[in-house]
Parts: structure tokens; sequence; C-alpha cells
């Protein structure tokens, strides 16, 4: 690896998708200020401008959303539309405007009011708050004549700085453009992590000061380890520029399936939403995560039989002989379906979500599970189906008894609870694999908001901690012979996949740009190498020092 560059400062943050970068930082423009309130005349046209304002800002996401070219980004920003076309928000700008408010103030009114509901309603609920901000944003810029917010253009290649990044700003970045993200804000599983890493694009999130980098100034990111450093020059940045470009091609010549330098495999594959996500040239095993709940999505019903049906087939018809994982609908009051009609919970993260849903609604999981069982009989797919938030062991009996009923034999229990973790042996007593969501393992086991800035720390994937449990999980399923992967946002690490596969994870599922990395790094360690980094890795003291002890290994 690389020796560090001399700096006059680093900062640090967290690194949520690796490489390296350097260039001229810039800072993304502020909100749009607000005008001192102004007196208002006309409420019937002032409520008008406000609403057009808020229209404006629908319209322009929505236009976004139709042009970008990665799915994931699509959905966000077509979620966010929806948010900003919400009839409920235009009544509160509405009303806001009868309380003798000026367009901007009522829009900044409303929209802060709603944010805070999110915030209050914790879960999937929380984490749309962030996206009233860049609505927010928007509208008010609307209504006052003003540009939309944007990324700064030099002219030349650089780093983008922020407080925060709406899905709007990232969508339509040109990875050849900018080099590189870097924000105040944000966590592992935000909007940016999660753009980021579609995008391929080093970035580096919750790092204090990133804002106060002056425009212009030199300076390198470290996607891997969190750093920034600034003051580095022209001439290193172009050095470290040049190695990072070599490594990426370097990688981008990788193929075959994944394995340890002596031969170990560990199966390489895939996170999708649906069939649009597969990009062409990605060489992986199969897909380790498909979210069907990305077909549920904004429905005021339910989708028909046919409809789940050629959505599973179409995934399944492209990966013939290979395994294909579906998750069941991963939704319920954090995550809410309109077609569902849950009612409202006190605190949603730990209520009725995932397979729970089946406890009041066991129709929605039999009629996914009779699509997914007729899709996969016209297919030469391995499918494998996994229920999330599985905590009991006779939740797991009662999820394995409904789909083997129905023929499918390869029936899973996803991780995401310290429960089913600490009771892995006997959760494959009645299942056949298991996968483990780090995501939201570390959410529980840490008692961290996933959106809350603050704690980003907490939820690093390298907490000891957190690995204990995963290795919890690997010894379980070693000792019966039963598979057991990881499909969070720690299986895209290259460095923690050594950690990973050192603990007994036998695959890792991923984003398709994540896959050349953990490929190459897995390649260039033995298992025994693999064994050791775990060992380092679980008698750290915290998630720095096992990411330090293992890197200085590397």
């Amino acid at each position: 690896m690389p020796e560090p560059v001399p700096t006059t400062e680093t900062l640090r943050g967290l690194g949520i998708s690796p490489g390296r970068a350097a260039g001229r930082v810039y800072r993304m423009a502020g909100p749009p200020l607000l005008p001192n309130p102004v007196p208002v005349t006309d409420p019937v046209a002032e409520s008008a401008r406000a609403v057009r304002g808020l229209a404006e800002a629908a319209a322009e996401l929505a236009q976004r959303a139709a042009k970008a070219a990665d799915p994931a980004a699509r959905d966000i920003l077509e979620a966010q539309a929806a948010i900003a076309a919400d009839p409920m928000l235009r009544e509160s700008v509405d009303e806001q405007v009868r309380a003798g408010m000026d367009a901007a103030h009522a829009i900044d009114t409303a929209c802060a009011h709603h944010r805070q509901m999110l915030l209050s309603a914790g879960g999937y609920f929380a984490e749309r708050a962030s996206d009233l901000d860049d609505i927010r944003n928007r509208a008010v810029a609307a209504a006052l004549g003003l540009p939309m917010p944007g990324v700064p253009s030099p002219g030349h290649p650089f780093i983008l700085t922020a407080e925060d990044l709406a899905p709007a700003d990232t969508v339509n970045l040109d990875p050849g453009v900018v080099l590189a993200l870097v924000t105040e804000k944000g966590g592992p599983t935000s909007h940016t992590a999660i753009l980021a890493r579609a995008l391929g694009l080093p970035a580096v999130v919750a790092c204090h000061g990133a804002t106060g980098i002056a425009d212009g100034t030199w300076v390198y990111v470290d996607g891997d380890t969190g750093e920034v450093g600034t003051g580095i020059g022209e001439e290193a940045a172009g050095e470290i520029q040049r190695r990072a470009l070599a490594e990426r091609d370097r990688l981008g010549t990788a193929s075959g399936p994944g394995r340890t330098a002596d031969g170990h495999p560990v199966k390489l594959l895939l996170n999708i939403g649906s069939v649009a996500d597969l990009q062409a040239g990605v060489a992986a095993e199969g897909v380790g995560l498909f979210r069907t709940e990305f077909l549920f999505l904004d429905r005021r019903t339910a989708p028909t039989h046919e409809e789940q049906t050629s959505a599973y087939a179409a995934v399944l018809h492209a990966f013939p002989g290979a395994q294909v994982v579906l998750r069941t609908l991963d939704a319920g009051t954090d995550k809410p379906l309109p077609f569902l009609g849950l009612a409202d919970e006190i605190n949603p993260a730990l209520g009725v979500r995932g397979l729970r849903v089946s406890r009041r609604q066991p129709d929605v999981l039999d009629a996914q599970l009779d699509a997914i069982a007729e899709a996969a009989a016209g297919s030469d797919a391995s499918p494998w189906v996994m229920a999330p938030m599985v905590t009991t062991p006779g939740e797991a009996a009662d999820f394995a008894r409904r789909a083997r009923s129905r023929g499918l034999a390869n029936v899973g229990a996803m991780v995401e609870v310290p429960a089913a973790a600490l009771h892995a042996r006997r959760l494959l007593d009645e299942v056949d694999f298991l996968s483990i969501g780090t995501n939201d393992l570390s959410q529980y086991t840490f008692a961290a908001d996933r959106q809350h800035g603050d704690l980003a720390d907490l939820l690093d994937s390298w907490q000891p901690a957190l690995l204990y449990l995963i290795a919890q999980c690997a010894e379980a399923g070693r000792a019966v012979g039963k598979p057991v992967g990881v499909c969070g946002e720690a299986a895209a690490d290259p460095l923690l996949a050594t950690v990973l596969v050192g603990l007994g994870v036998t695959s890792l599922s991923m984003s398709a740009r994540s896959v050349p990395a953990v490929r190459d790094a897995l390649a260039r360690h033995s298992l025994a190498q693999c064994r050791h980094n775990a060992e380092l890795a679980l008698a750290a003291r915290d998630p720095d020092e096992a990411r330090r002890a293992v890197r200085e290994g590397w």
C-alpha cells in the first residue's frame, strides 16, 4: 500500500466508499437565504406562488429521476418527488400563508414541521427527513425566482464537499469530473453512501470541518480510512490520482469466481432491487440480495400475482444455473407501503416490520411466496428465499414451513437483530442458510439510529462487537455445514472482506461496482491470513484500532 502523504492537516471521518482520490476541493452552495418577511396583501396569490414553488421542485426532481441511469438513484429521486407533491405538504404551506406568511417563509415553516414529524417517527420516516431539506431549498428558490441549488462547476475535475448531499445533487454526478465526496453529516447508510458506492466514487461522511476547507485547496481523500488530507500540493495530488486510476484499471481486468490466494472459495454476489440493476460486464456469481420490496413501493394496491411472477422471473432468467437469493417483503411501519394500511406506531423501528407484517397480514407473504415459486418453476437458476427481521427459531420454522410447502427448497433467514445472532445455531436447525444484514444488525446492537450523523462511529462495520456477532453466526454455520453470508454494506469493504472470510463467512453480496476490489483483496490473501486478520479485528478495542491492525499487515 502507498505511504501516507504528508499534510498540514488531516481530517477524519467515516470512509463509506473505498478508493483514493486527490484534487482541488469545492463546496456545495448553501441553501437559499430567506429574505425578511413581507406583508401578504393577497393570500390567494401568495398561496398560489408557494404551491407553484413546491410543484416546480417536484417537477425538477421527477425530471432528474427520469434521466438517472442508476436504478438506486432513480428510486430515491422518485420517492423525493412524491414527497414534494404530497397534498398534505401543500395543505400545510397553504395554512401558513393563511396565517400571514409570505410564500418563502410558508414553505420553510411547513417543511420544517414535516421534517420534525418524520424525525419523531423514527425508522424509515427519519431516513426521509433529509429529503425535506432538499425539497425546502428547491421550493424556496423557485418561489423567490432564484436558481435551483446545485453542484459547483469550476471547469476541471474536483473533490466535492458539503454539509450533506441530497439525491438530486448526486444522481447526475460525472465521476470523470467529481473525483470524491466528503460530507460533514451522514452515515454508512445515508443517500450519499448509497450513491457514492453506486457511482464508484471514494467518499467520506461525518467528517467535521470538511466544509471549512477553502475552495481551491489541494486535498486527498481516502475512502477506506476516512482520512481527508489538506495542503498536499499539485504534484502530490497528481501522483495520488495517477495511482488511483492505475489501480482502477487493474481491478477492471480481474474476473473469475471469488477465492482466496490459496483457492478457498467465497461467492461474490450482487445486491439488486430489480433486473434493471444488473450491469453488463460485471462478473458476479449470482444475486445475494434481491430486494423485492421495490416492486411494492408507492402502490395503493398490492401488485398482482402476474406482476410479481414476471418481476421475479426476469431476475432468475438473468442467472441461469446461479444462486439468486430473494428477500421477501421488507416493509412495515418503519418502511410504510400504502397498500398495507398499517397503523402508525410510537417506535416503528422496533415495531411491525419485515416478517412481522405476516402476523397481521399473512396473505401478503403467502401471495409473494406463491409468485416466487411459480417464477422459480420456470427458471434454470437456483432460487433461494429468505425472510427479513427473523428474531426467534419459531419465526424461522414458520417461514420455512410456508416456503417449503410451495416447493422452495433453499430457505433462509436474515440476521438483523442480536437475538437472531445469539441463537444462530437454533435458527439453522430450521433453515438452510443465514444472511447477515450488517446495516440493521449494527443499528440494533448499538442502539444507534442509522440516520443519526453524530452516532456514525457506532455504526462503523469494523466495530469489534459487531464482528463478534458475525463470528457467532459463521461458527454456527460451520458446525452444521450450512452457508452464512453477509449482504450488508460491510461486504463491500475490500479490507474488511478479508476479516469476514476469516470469521467463516461463505459469501459476500454487494453493489456491482464493489465486486472487482473485493475479488482482488481476497485473491491477495490466503485463508490463514484472513483468519489472522479476523483475530486482530476481534481483539481490538474499537473500530479504528481494528482497521489499523489489519491494514498494517496488508
